[in-house]
């Protein structure tokens, strides 16, 4: 048995905090409509799950979406 106990799974200990989390929220939500796609209802848990990613991913991601270098 581990002696340290792991995190929770929703929750690693480099993910944003609440407040990163609904600042990336909302930029995924303009960046998105911004390019044309408009998220669904059904989109908003990927919108979430995509939150928790690391600041690089974050930047790459939003760079992909958006088109620019």
């Amino acid at each position: 048995p581990l002696s340290v106990p792991l995190p929770a799974p929703d929750r690693r200990p480099d993910a944003p905090d609440t407040a990163e989390r609904r600042r990336r929220r909302l930029d995924l939500h303009a960046s998105l409509t911004v390019a044309g796609i408009a998220p669904r209802a059904g989109d908003l848990h990927a919108i979430e799950v995509l939150s928790l990613v690391d600041d690089t991913t974050f930047a790459a991601l939003l760079r992909w979406i958006t088109g620019t270098p």
